[in-house]
């Protein structure tokens, strides 16, 4: 005999991972309900009965991976602060408080292996409403971080260290949603068999220089001042060879930047 209530369950848990999967492929303006319907094989009718819209079907699903995730962090934040000291933790350190529970919970929870990918689309998606949720439920974890930021990065005005960070979150989180995450590991660890501790070190690595190098460094103004004055050069070449070879051979199929680069580092 059929269980109603396990019944309802099923289907509800169906639709928040047909949901979540549609959401990391093309966003949320991107992903529309018949296609969530589809791909849960439910009738439209179940998300109005479970969730009643789209918009509270997907802010479910963004609570049930974010909450645990920020309460972590802020959990983290504060162990380190009372262990180490606040005024002692550096932009890497804070970097690294914010990564390790997001890879601690893609290697512990269910669904794990599209956790990243998910913060990565979470992150990067432009989407109003997304940028609502996340300003209206989450917006005293970023000032905490942003705080801690503050503390470890004082000869940066509160305006520079916001745009850094914008920027800085904003390119990691491209990267998570565009790429397979098997392939982004391997990409950080260059092929070798590394620890979390390590591969999470590199992560930040990466991401640290952009919160640290100095703007104004007029060196590197004049450089890019002098490949400026040969870009009308380049495009003029660029043009002629287009015109004699003729467009790109099409249907070629679409890969992801990591796999590309690291197929032409091999090939050096």
């Amino acid at each position: 005999m059929n269980n109603p209530r396990a019944n309802s369950s099923d289907t509800r848990r169906r639709l928040l991972e047909a949901a979540e999967a549609l959401f990391i492929r093309h966003g949320y303006e991107g992903m529309l309900l018949r296609q969530i319907t589809s791909e849960a094989k439910v009738n439209l009718a179940a998300v109005n009965y479970h969730f009643g819209s789209k918009e509270a079907l997907v802010q479910e699903l963004l609570s049930s991976r974010l909450d645990r995730l920020n309460a972590e962090r802020l959990q983290l934040l504060s162990l380190c602060e009372e262990r180490f000291g606040a005024a002692t933790l550096d932009a890497p350190t804070v970097l690294g408080i914010l990564f390790v529970p997001a890879v601690r919970l893609s290697r512990d929870s269910a669904g794990g292996i599209s956790f990243m990918r998910l913060l990565g689309r979470v992150y990067s998606d432009p989407s109003p409403f997304v940028r609502g949720f996340l300003y209206e439920h989450y917006q005293p974890i970023y000032e905490r971080f942003f705080e801690a930021f503050a503390r470890a990065l004082p000869h940066q005005s509160r305006n520079e260290l916001g745009t850094r960070l914008h920027f800085a979150l904003k390119a990691l989180s491209g990267v998570l949603a565009g790429e397979n995450m098997d392939e982004l590991i391997a990409a950080i660890c260059v092929g070798e068999a590394v620890s979390d501790s390590l591969m999470l070190g590199r992560l930040v690595a990466f991401v640290s220089p952009l919160l640290t190098t100095p703007f104004d460094n007029l060196a590197q103004v004049r450089q890019v001042e002098q490949v400026m004055g040969l870009a009308p050069a380049a495009a003029q070449a660029a043009d002629a060879t287009l015109r004699a070879d003729g467009e790109p051979a099409a249907g070629r199929k679409p890969r992801g930047i990591l796999p590309l680069w690291a197929e032409k580092v091999v090939g050096v």
